[in-house]
């Protein structure tokens, strides 16, 4: 009964190789398509951000330092930039103190860099696996040529020449596997740059907005 199954497995998967790699080409298509998408929309999402924060450094120092909180907020309120965002959540409590500001800021922090990044670990998956699925593909036709082989033989130069130039198109598939995993690599390690730089200038717009409340708390205290 083992044995049966097996046998049943093993046709089963000789007629999934029959099918060559056309279908397993265009999954690999269909992952281009979806890494290009996901490509322009983070650098659409990343240029509206894109040195807001470093530019929010003065205006909002120079509210915080004149006490003017809610200029601040409101000033905060119309970038769409991490910093920005995790800012306006900070000075809502800051009549709470410094304390509940740096809580806050590390809440929003978290929910900032998921936001950065979102969609990119997409491309990473596709960089990683991508070169394995077109390997795949060339796995299958190569089943499919060598079943041909067996069925056929090769008595003419035709023949031979078949056989070779199936081989051939079932190298395509690896090929176009890295052609696939490559760019998807390459815009999965440039995106990642981006979010460290973006969130260390939004550590450094909400470290100065600590800083000033810490300021302002302790010339209360005085």
């Amino acid at each position: 009964m083992a044995s049966g199954n097996s046998m049943d497995l093993q046709e089963a998967f000789l007629q999934l190789a029959l099918l060559g790699a056309n279908w397993v080409l265009w999954i690999l298509v269909a992952l281009s398509i979806a890494s290009v998408a996901v490509v322009i929309e983070r650098l659409l999402f990343f240029r509206t951000v894109t040195g807001r924060d470093t530019a929010l450094l003065k205006p909002i120092a120079d509210r915080l330092s004149d006490g003017d909180v809610e200029g601040a907020s409101d000033r905060a309120k119309k970038e769409p930039s991490p910093g920005a965002r995790m800012l306006v959540a900070m000075l809502e409590v800051s009549e709470r103190g410094v304390g509940s500001v740096k809580a806050v800021a590390e809440g929003n922090r978290a929910a900032e860099k998921l936001r950065l990044e979102r969609n990119i670990g997409f491309l990473g998956t596709v960089g990683s696996n991508a070169p394995f699925i077109g390997l795949f593909g060339t796995v299958l036709e190569i089943l499919r040529v060598f079943h041909l082989l067996g069925e056929q033989g090769v008595t003419t130069g035709e023949d031979a020449s078949a056989i070779m130039t199936g081989i051939s198109e079932a190298l395509v598939a690896t090929a176009i596997g890295l052609m696939v995993a490559i760019p998807a690599v390459i815009a999965y390690n440039a995106f990642q740059r981006r979010v460290k730089r973006y969130l260390s200038e939004a550590d450094a717009l909400t470290g100065m907005a600590v800083s000033q409340l810490a300021d302002d708390d302790g010339k209360q205290e005085d």
